[in-house]
């Protein structure tokens, strides 16, 4: 068929600007049955996003949403204008969560352009950008910058001027959204799983989470589709047995949601991720790949105003197929092993003993 002109192909790399501003199509309001969906996902057992008792106990209205499934609608409405055609989805820098999302809330999100640089082998280049996720009342619940590979449409269009952006090392800790009304008088740390809080980890301390979460073609496509994500390297089999990998690439926000629901089994206290200082997907994840995770505490923090909680540095790396005890996840020169699927350092507010 020819002479279609109402349907789009999505940008290509040659297509981008520094400075160019992209607003997103289709809020989507969250429900209680996506929240469901996702536990069902992933079993994370973090109880300030299960149980509304439990979240009414430290001062909030209701269990809120959980900030990854946040994060991976924000995501997901990004794709149809940035990464429809990419090959992956290389990093995130400066993620901060900031206004709570419940049940009920509609999330859309708007990105600027902010960087790009043509890779070396002239087919593919690095898009960054800088998204905000905005709810119904126009307040922020979540900004980023990341980074996509995306594809050439035209391999001999002329290279695009490298524009590479400054992207800060790790958010500064005195500027962690804490709820206003969050507190820790009611925190039970029998409910939540675990006794250990704030003062009991050690910058240094390494924790294998031990258990393993094999990954389902099912389940990836699930979370993509929950997410109205539409790039094609995750959804489209016919495609993607023309790439080198021969089938389709597992969305990374699955990846992250995994091995952050792995990790209840050593960070359980750990209840509500403030913000994602960095995060890289290493190698590529596959169904059939088994998700195993081990985190190390980089930095502790005191919270202003806040003296009954935390704030926790963690690094999260997940790997595949490769349990984590003792596990080196470098090369000697220096780079990621090809078990190693995610690298992520990120803060967490944790209640003080």
């Amino acid at each position: 068929m020819t002479g279609n002109t109402k349907n789009s192909t999505g940008n290509f790399f040659e297509d981008f600007k520094v400075g160019q501003e992209l607003p997103h199509a289709i809020p989507r309001t969250i429900t209680t049955g996506d929240v469901a969906l996702n536990i069902a996902l992933y079993g994370s057992r973090y109880v300030f996003n299960c149980a509304d008792p439990f979240a009414q106990s430290v001062g909030l209205e209701r269990a809120p949403v959980d900030d990854l499934l946040v994060l991976h609608f924000v995501l997901g409405k990004t794709v149809n204008d940035i990464s429809l055609n990419a090959v992956a989805n290389l990093g995130y820098s400066d993620l901060r969560f900031s206004a709570l999302v419940y049940p009920g809330d509609t999330l859309g999100s708007t990105s600027r352009v902010i960087g790009l640089k043509e890779n070396s082998d002239g087919k593919t280049g690095i898009v960054y950008v800088h998204s905000i996720g905005l709810n119904q009342r126009g307040e922020v619940a979540c900004d980023l910058m990341r980074w996509v590979m995306v594809n050439k449409r035209d391999f001999d269009a002329p290279a695009l001027e490298t524009v590479i952006p400054d992207l800060p090392d790790r958010v500064a800790p005195e500027s962690l959204y804490v709820p206003p009304t969050l507190n820790a008088d009611g925190y039970d740390t029998a409910l939540s799983g675990s006794p250990y809080l704030w003062d009991d980890y050690e910058v240094g301390e390494k924790i294998d989470h031990i258990d393993g979460i094999t990954m389902e073609e099912a389940e990836h496509m699930m979370m993509t589709r929950l997410n109205q994500n539409t790039a094609r390297v995750h959804f489209n089999l016919h495609q993607s047995m023309q790439t080198r990998w021969k089938k389709r690439l597992v969305f990374g926000g699955h990846v992250i949601s995994t091995a952050r629901a792995i990790s209840h089994n050593g960070l359980a206290n750990a209840f509500k991720i403030a913000a994602i200082n960095g995060g890289a997907h290493t190698n590529p994840a596959f169904a059939g790949d088994t998700v195993y995770a081990w985190s190390e505490i980089l930095e502790k923090a005191e919270i202003p105003d806040h003296a009954d909680f935390g704030a926790i540095r963690i690094r999260t790396v997940a790997t595949k197929d490769a349990p984590c005890a003792e596990f080196p996840y470098k090369n000697d020169d220096g780079k990621y092993r090809k078990e190693v699927l995610l690298d992520v350092d990120y803060w967490a507010l944790m209640p003080r003993n």
